[in-house]
C-alpha cells in the first residue's frame, strides 16, 4: 500500500486493507413520513423541525456530527416539541459551536473523488449478493439495478451497498421500503400485517 501524505508517500507491505469511509445516517423514516431532505441528511429549521410540522428531528438523521452535536440537537428538539421555546433558545449558542466542530471535521475526512478510480469493473459492489460494478454501472438507478442483478437485495438490504452506488455511480437517493429492517414473517402475521406496501 502506498500512502501519501503531504507529498510524503511511504510504502507499507500487507496482505490485506480494509478502509472505512465515512458514517451513513438512516433517514429512511423521515423519507417515509414525507420530510425533506437535503444533501443526504432531514432538513430541520431552528427549533429542530421538520417539513411535518409534528415531526422533530435530531443527531446524525440531520447531518453527521457526533454525540454531542446530537444531545444538544435532541434537547433543542424536545423542548421545542414541548412548548418550551426559550429553553430551547439557550442552547442554541452550544449547537452553533458543536456544528461549527462537525463542519471542521466534515472537510477534513470529505471522501476524495479520487476514490472512485480505485474501484475496477471487477470491484464486488453488493457483498450479499456478490454483484460487481461491472453488472450494474449501466443502470440509471437504483430500482433498475436491483431488478437486473439482485443487487441490495442480501441481508443487509442495500444498507452497505446504495451509498456506495451513489458515491461510485451518481444515483438518485432510492426511495425507501417498508419493512425498513428485515423482519421475520411471523412477526408480520403475528401483528396483523397481512402484506407490506411494495410501491417501492
Amino acid at each position: 500500500v502506498r500512502v501519501n501524505n503531504g507529498g510524503r508517500e511511504r510504502t507499507i507491505a500487507c496482505d490485506r486493507l480494509a478502509c472505512g469511509f465515512g458514517l451513513v445516517a438512516n433517514i429512511e423514516l423521515a423519507m417515509l413520513l414525507g420530510c425533506r431532505i437535503e444533501h443526504d441528511a432531514v432538513a430541520v429549521n431552528h427549533w429542530q423541525q421538520t417539513c411535518q410540522a409534528q415531526i422533530y428531528a435530531a443527531g446524525e438523521c440531520t447531518g453527521v456530527g457526533g454525540s454531542e452535536l446530537a444531545l444538544t440537537e435532541g434537547a433543542i428538539a424536545g423542548y421545542a416539541a414541548t412548548g418550551q421555546r426559550e429553553k430551547a433558545e439557550r442552547l442554541a449558542a452550544q449547537r452553533r459551536r458543536w456544528r461549527r466542530f462537525a463542519t471542521a471535521t466534515a472537510a477534513a475526512f470529505a471522501l476524495d473523488e479520487r476514490l472512485n478510480s480505485l474501484a475496477n469493473p471487477q470491484t464486488l459492489l453488493c457483498r450479499c449478493e456478490d454483484v460487481t460494478l461491472e453488472q450494474v454501472r449501466h443502470q440509471p438507478d437504483w430500482n433498475t439495478a436491483k431488478m437486473s442483478s439482485r443487487c441490495g437485495m442480501g441481508a443487509c438490504q442495500g444498507k452497505v451497498c446504495a451509498t456506495a452506488a451513489r458515491q461510485l455511480l451518481s444515483w438518485p437517493l432510492p426511495s425507501p421500503r417498508v419493512p425498513l429492517t428485515p423482519v421475520r414473517t411471523e412477526t408480520l402475521v403475528a401483528l396483523g400485517l397481512s402484506r407490506c406496501d411494495d410501491d417501492g
